[in-house]
């Protein structure tokens, strides 16, 4: 796989996230948080794992220990993102979120101790921008839901980098399922220790989760270790900045809201962002291979 379409996969996987803000905020007054990552993990691990049961069977506990890992980040994402989206709009949700494309360069220059490309830089700024330019349209204030976005987006932040290490160590379509499996179990051990548990009646409801299960869950988090393994943390940061969006696509197609001029200039100069980062971010890939395999010889 190039790292074109790595990243090309990733952007699908951007537009599945996108639409997972509407999927969750049409469930989330009526059901439990908890019980809502329970269903959508639990679900998508199910289906996957019967799919692909030969390729996962035989797995080590590298695999797992990681596995367990990125599932207790993916759980911690989801746990603050759905008070967020319960506590605020759908597109304000995903544009705060969407604050990871911030995090991970900023995130990365902590690790490597090394600053970020010029290209980046400007990438970052400009993101930030647009996404600021979104913000302002909503009257944004920081208030409970804002905050927990941003620790969600933290968290996201913190996955990103954690997965991009762990798919060059292991099986990254292990990886992927494996860490949809940790995350149901760690919703299903707190939802009897803080909850009982309650199953939707409503179609509307159940659509919802099969939407969460099956296409933003079983196909975006089991492709994103996957791509990543071909790209950089930068690059895929970047990309999943392209989330709001499609957010924004999909509300405006299914709910007919309009971002406003402001809005689509916002969008405009995300998009410009994730240009700029990505061209550098290629560079900077193409070179990390070149010496990765000068040492093989």
């Amino acid at each position: 796989m190039t790292q074109r379409q790595a990243n090309l996969i990733l952007a699908s996987v951007s537009m599945a996230w996108g639409a997972s803000y509407i999927l969750m905020k049409l469930c989330v007054e009526e059901i439990s948080s908890i019980m809502i990552i329970v269903l959508r993990f639990g679900i998508a691990f199910i289906v996957m794992g019967a799919i692909f049961f030969k390729k996962i069977i035989r797995t080590d506990a590298k695999t797992l220990k990681y596995s367990a890992i990125v599932g207790a980040l993916l759980f911690g994402i989801f746990i603050a993102l759905m008070y967020g989206v319960k506590n605020t709009t759908a597109s304000t949700a995903g544009f705060l979120t969407s604050t990871t494309v911030i995090l991970v360069p900023v995130l990365q220059t902590f690790i490597t101790h090394k600053l970020p490309s010029q290209k980046i830089v400007w990438g970052v700024l400009i993101v930030t921008t647009g996404l600021a330019l979104l913000i302002i349209r909503d009257s944004f204030s920081f208030a409970s839901g804002a905050l927990y976005c941003l620790v969600a987006a933290l968290l996201y932040a913190i996955h990103i980098i954690v997965t991009n290490r762990f798919v060059r160590e292991v099986d990254a379509f292990q990886l992927g399922i494996y860490q949809l499996g940790f995350a149901a179990l760690y919703a299903i051990i707190s939802i009897f220790l803080f909850e009982t548990p309650i199953f939707p009646n409503d179609a509307i409801h159940w659509f919802a989760i099969l939407g969460l299960a099956l296409i933003c869950s079983a196909y975006g988090f089991v492709m994103q270790p996957i791509a990543q393994k071909y790209t950089t943390p930068e690059s895929a940061g970047f990309l999943f900045s392209l989330e709001p969006i499609f957010s924004a696509i999909l509300a405006f197609i299914f709910l007919h809201e309009n971002m406003g001029l402001q809005g689509y200039f916002g969008a405009i100069l995300i998009l410009s962002g994730v240009l700029i980062a990505n061209a550098t971010s290629k560079k900077q890939h193409q070179m990390r291979f070149t010496e990765e395999d000068s040492q093989k010889y």
